[in-house]
C-alpha cells in the first residue's frame, strides 16, 4: 500500500511540473485582471508576461530548445485559429479591450494558451515516458513528434 502511495504522489508531482507552463501562464491571467496597470492594457501585460516566463523556462532548461520550437508551432497554428474564429463571418467570439500587440482583433497572447497545452504535452511526453501507439502519420503531426526528440 505504501508503495502505491507513493506511485500516487509522484504521478501527482509530475502531472504538476508538466502543467508549470499553463498553471504560470493562468496565474498571469488573474493577475492581470487584479493588478492596476495604466498605463500598459491588459493584453500587452498577458503577452509580455508569457514571453518573460517561456524565455525563463528555456533558460532554465525546464523545456528544452526543441520543446521551444514545439511551443512557438502551437502558437502560430493557435493565432490563425484565433484569427479565423473571431473573424467577423464566424464570429465565436471577440477580444474587446485595447491592446497595442493585437494582429487585427486577435492580441498576441492568445496564441500563447495554444503553447501552454503543447508545453503540458511535451512535459508529459518527457516526465511521463508517454508512448504513442497507432499513430496516424499525417503531416501536420509533426509539432507533437517534435517534443519526442
Amino acid at each position: 500500500m505504501r508503495d502505491v502511495a507513493f506511485e500516487f504522489l509522484l504521478f501527482g508531482l509530475k502531472q504538476a511540473r508538466a502543467c508549470i507552463f499553463a498553471g504560470s501562464f493562468f496565474v498571469v491571467l488573474i493577475l492581470s485582471k487584479l493588478l492596476p496597470l495604466d498605463p500598459l492594457p491588459r493584453y500587452d501585460f498577458i503577452l509580455l508576461a508569457a514571453i518573460v516566463l517561456q524565455a525563463g523556462f528555456l533558460l532554465t532548461r525546464v523545456e528544452s530548445i526543441q520543446e521551444g520550437i514545439v511551443l512557438g508551432l502551437f502558437h502560430l497554428i493557435g493565432l490563425i485559429l484565433e484569427l479565423f474564429k473571431t473573424h467577423p463571418a464566424i464570429g465565436s467570439w471577440s477580444y474587446p479591450e485595447f491592446g497595442y500587440t493585437k494582429l487585427g482583433t486577435v492580441p498576441l497572447y492568445s496564441g500563447f494558451m495554444y503553447a501552454a497545452v503543447a508545453s503540458y504535452m511535451c512535459q508529459s511526453w518527457r516526465t511521463l515516458k508517454l508512448e504513442l501507439e497507432h499513430y496516424p502519420t499525417y503531416k501536420l503531426s509533426v509539432p507533437l513528434c517534435l517534443c519526442c526528440l
